[in-house]
């Protein structure tokens, strides 16, 4: 009995919209490790120089990056990559590497919001009323994790290790 050509799921997203989000999603993801970096180089410099002027344009160049930037593109790159698993034949919970992604995105937005943000802008109330910097873990922490998280989503995109999740093979034996 010949067997039945496996046909992909239909795309969801139009050529020209997956690759406009395609564009987006990349874009943002990119600043959104530069600025942890930023971030990162601006903890380093608060943790380690022995100037009170220094910590304190440290920790508020910090709290702008914090506040201003990194949570439009953490939200904008949950949203593309949504957008994208949804609309394309990777689907969200078909592969491994692209369910790993998002949870790890969701975590790092979470974290953002309830653990980075509010860490640095305890340092920067402490540097403004003239002491010195709190706890260096504030400013060093959320930058170091959120890069690592960072780094780590790159590589499985590109490499997109893992294959299939048991819901992914259970839909393309179906389909």
């Amino acid at each position: 009995m010949p067997r039945k050509p496996r046909r992909s799921p239909p795309s969801r997203l139009g050529r020209p919209a997956r690759r406009a989000v395609l564009v987006v999603h990349v874009i943002v993801s990119a600043c959104w490790l530069g600025l942890t970096l930023g971030l990162l180089a601006l903890g380093i410099t608060a943790a380690t120089t022995g100037s009170a002027g220094t910590v304190e344009a440290s920790v508020r160049s910090m709290e702008l990056f914090a506040d201003w930037l990194l949570l439009p593109v953490a939200f904008l790159t949950l949203l593309s990559g949504l957008l994208l698993s949804l609309g394309t034949v990777w689907g969200l919970a078909r592969y491994r590497w692209v369910y790993t992604k998002f949870w790890l995105t969701l975590a790092t937005t979470t974290a953002t919001v309830f653990a980075l943000r509010p860490g640095v802008n305890s340092a920067v109330t402490a540097v403004a009323a003239g002491g010195p910097l709190p706890d260096a873990g504030d400013v060093l922490f959320g930058p170091v994790v959120s890069l690592s998280a960072y780094v780590f989503m790159t590589v499985i995109s590109v490499l997109k290790p893992w294959g299939m999740t048991h819901r992914g093979r259970r839909r393309r034996v179906l389909a």
